[in-house]
């Protein structure tokens, strides 16, 4: 399913209810070490408690420690150094489906939908 999400804002930083502005500022660059907040990456981590491979969304942040949104859920502090490039943020927000095979009896399992 693609949706449009937009490319961002131009917001700089938090404002109360009456405009006022609050808090630390938002981080000045758009891209850290080459990623940008909602490209889809794949992380592969060798070793340490997130070890494994770990594909999703990335939330880049000015130390270069980044945090990955998959499908099962958060993962936290994933070095840039072990993220790669799948898809980068072109302002359409992407869900991977899983693709059924159905069986010319109706059962699934067999033959790709595309080809019956």
């Amino acid at each position: 399913m693609i949706k449009a999400a937009g490319h961002g804002s131009r917001k700089r930083r938090h404002v109360d209810r009456y405009g006022f502005p609050f808090g630390k500022p938002f981080m000045r660059e758009k891209l850290v070490h080459g990623f940008q907040t909602g490209d889809i990456v794949k992380a592969v981590v060798p070793d340490g408690k997130k070890a494994g491979i770990h594909i999703g969304k990335v939330s880049v942040r000015n130390t270069g420690r980044f945090n990955i949104k998959t499908s099962a859920g958060t993962v936290e502090g994933i070095g840039w150094r072990n993220c790669t490039i799948l898809q980068r943020k072109d302002g359409y927000s992407y869900q991977i489906a899983k693709q059924v095979f159905i069986h010319p009896t109706g059962k699934s399992g067999g033959f790709p939908a595309e080809v019956l």
